[in-house]
């Protein structure tokens, strides 16, 4: 018998004996099999002693990312005095994408068979065009980042923005468009958007929102305040945010027993002193008298001289806070409080409340006025040409007589004057909490007499629209100084009341001078603007005119005109006060500012009860 033919190539190693099984040799091949299976089941149990004994949480680890995803806290509800809405949060959502996810349309690559890879694939494209159909927006736009996955630190950044503030019931349709179709990868975020159902009324005192980056990259609500109150007030109105943990796979968001959720504390809810029906007539007549003067702009504020509280405090040119796009932003402060200008003769008030108080001057005064008046290198006159003439107290009032006041002012001590100045809030920032308020600004005691004589008539000193209504106010108020208000009260989100701050009254003048001082103001409509008249009811007023100072040339040019107003005058409630900015052709007080300040006060007073008058104006003498 021939030997076997060799193999062709390569020689085979030799199998080990103990791995060798005869044919026919059942036991020996049982027992291979057995040893196999038990090596097997040795390597799986130690495998699930080390992950769920020795190892459990760094293998969840592995497996489960922890996450922590902020729950914003609603922000707090401005409203007028009567409940009015004038800003509040909507319940809305940032609608965010895993592009890693939607790549993979949430599942694991080792168990996706070929309709799953196709299925996936469509999805970008489909999904891109359901949140054009929408949410608006670019088709490409979302398609990118959908489809773009960039790194950071060696990990991709598993997290695109889609839009912003999207409205709940808007989010609705969306999700169940998408989950109909069986695609996952979106995500939405707790996003609540601010709204301003009064539009442009009461904006520049309720403010705005703006967006920060720094706080979206902190994973943090981003709107935060802008301006005005909700600028001032952002603290407290927006609340702290909660925070939920909770763990993450590779493939989307688990819901685990170890997710933990920190309740949002929810932010403080404010009342304004604000009336919003009265602030919409006060904006639309302050409107419709700086066109019809074709004036840079104007500022008007109406107080409750009693207490301080803000009635309606407007500015125009403004803006409508849910548009910020189409704001200019040069409107979007408050220029009542921002803007400190010259006040001319509406500071003759204060001025003789001073001298009255000093008792240097009463109604029946006699003052010789002649026709000018020497003052430093300068000569002042009054604003209409004149020899000499006789006027009484209530006549310099009533006459705005420059040169009459002057005259009565310089018997006092700088000194004094300027602490009864300052007494009566110039110079200092009323404190209204809104940002950006002025100082104003009075010159100190060192001031050279013809500073003295130009502050005698509203020059050479500056004051804000607010600073001079509670100015006024407070010699309207039988001499005590209410600090203006604008918040009226304040609650937590289960309406639990919250103190509010309050700056403590004072007195400035006496009852006596303040009495005198109105009859010497109600002697004003008399004589200088006899059209001024409110049905029912005895009113004191002043005008004022004055040179606009202009920083960019270090001179005057144009003019400030204004009218304030205050009834009644035998026990005064309300006071309206009226500035129109840099008027586009020679104009006064009494024409420009005058008929607001009326229209107003006509409205303001029956509105809030307040009895008419039942006595008649006691027409001083002007002359002697």
């Amino acid at each position: 018998m021939s030997a076997p033919a060799r193999t062709r190539g390569k020689s085979r190693r030799a199998t080990p004996a103990w791995l060798r099984v005869k044919l026919g040799a059942p036991r020996r091949r049982f027992a291979v099999l057995l040893v196999a299976f038990v090596l097997v089941a040795v390597g799986l149990t130690g495998r699930c002693i080390w992950i769920q004994g020795l190892d459990p949480s760094g293998t969840a680890a592995a497996a489960l990312k922890p996450q922590t995803q902020s729950l914003p806290a609603t922000r707090g509800t401005i409203t007028d005095r009567n409940g009015q809405v004038l800003a509040e949060s909507d319940p809305a959502v940032n609608i965010t994408a895993d592009p890693t996810m939607v790549a993979t349309n949430g599942m694991d690559e080792q168990y996706m068979d070929l309709a799953d890879k196709l299925k996936a694939q469509a999805g970008p494209g489909l999904i891109a065009g359901i949140l054009e159909a929408h949410l608006g927006g670019d088709y490409q736009t979302f398609y990118e980042a959908l489809t773009t996955t960039q790194t950071k630190g060696g990990e991709a950044i598993r997290y695109a923005m889609l839009k912003r503030s999207v409205a709940t019931y808007t989010d609705m349709q969306v999700t169940d468009k998408i989950a109909s179709l069986g695609y996952a990868g979106l995500f939405r975020e707790p996003a609540p958007t601010r709204s301003y159902p009064n539009g442009t009324v009461g904006s520049n005192i309720v403010g705005y929102m703006t967006y920060s980056d720094d706080l979206a990259q902190q994973g943090k609500y981003p709107w935060a305040g802008g301006g005005g109150l909700e600028f001032y007030l952002n603290e407290s109105l927006t609340g702290l945010d909660g925070e939920e943990f909770y763990e993450q796979s590779p493939y989307g968001k688990i819901p685990t027993n170890n997710s933990v959720v920190k309740p949002p504390q929810e932010g403080i809810s404010y009342t304004l002193t604000i009336d919003l029906a009265l602030q919409y007539m006060q904006d639309q007549r302050l409107a419709a008298a700086v066109q019809a003067n074709m004036a840079r702009g104007g500022t008007a504020v109406t107080i409750d001289i009693r207490t301080g509280e803000i009635l309606a405090m407007s500015d125009y040119h403004t803006f409508d806070p849910n548009d910020l796009s189409s704001a200019n932003v040069d409107d979007l402060g408050n220029r009542a409080v921002t803007a400190a200008y010259e006040p001319g003769s509406v500071e003759k008030v204060l001025s003789m409340s001073i001298v009255v108080d000093q008792g240097l001057a009463a109604p029946d005064t006699h003052v010789i006025v002649p026709g000018r008046v020497a003052s430093g290198d300068s000569v002042i006159g009054d604003s209409w040409g004149h020899d000499t003439i006789h006027l009484t107290g209530a006549g310099v009032i009533a006459r705005s007589s420059n040169i009459g006041m002057i005259l009565l002012t310089r018997q006092l001590d700088k000194a004094t004057f300027v602490d009864y100045l300052h007494s009566f809030g110039l110079g200092a920032p009323t404190g209204i909490g809104l940002p950006g308020e002025s100082a104003g600004y009075v010159p100190d005691a060192s001031m050279s007499d013809q500073t003295r004589d130009n502050m005698a008539f509203g020059q050479g000193l500056s004051v804000t629209t607010l600073q001079e209504a509670a100015a006024i106010a407070a010699v309207a108020n039988g001499g005590v100084y209410n600090p203006p208000v604008l918040i009226k009260a304040a609650t937590t989100a289960d309406g639990k009341p919250v103190p509010v701050a309050a700056t403590p009254s004072h007195r400035v003048i006496s009852p006596e001078t303040s009495a005198m001082v109105l009859q010497m103001m109600e002697a004003v409509p008399e004589f200088n603007a006899r059209t001024f008249a409110v049905d029912g009811y005895r009113v004191a007023t002043k005008s004022g005119t004055a040179e606009a100072a202009d920083p960019s040339c270090g001179c005057y040019n144009g003019f400030v005109v204004s009218y304030i107003g205050t009834a009644p005058a035998e026990n005064p409630y309300l006071l309206t006060y009226v500035v129109i900015d840099h008027p586009g052709e020679p104009t006064s007080g009494t024409a420009a500012a005058a008929p607001v300040v009326q229209d107003v006060l006509s409205v303001a007073l029956p509105r809030y009860a307040v009895p008419p008058s039942t006595t008649d104006s006691p027409h001083l003498p002007i002359e002697w």
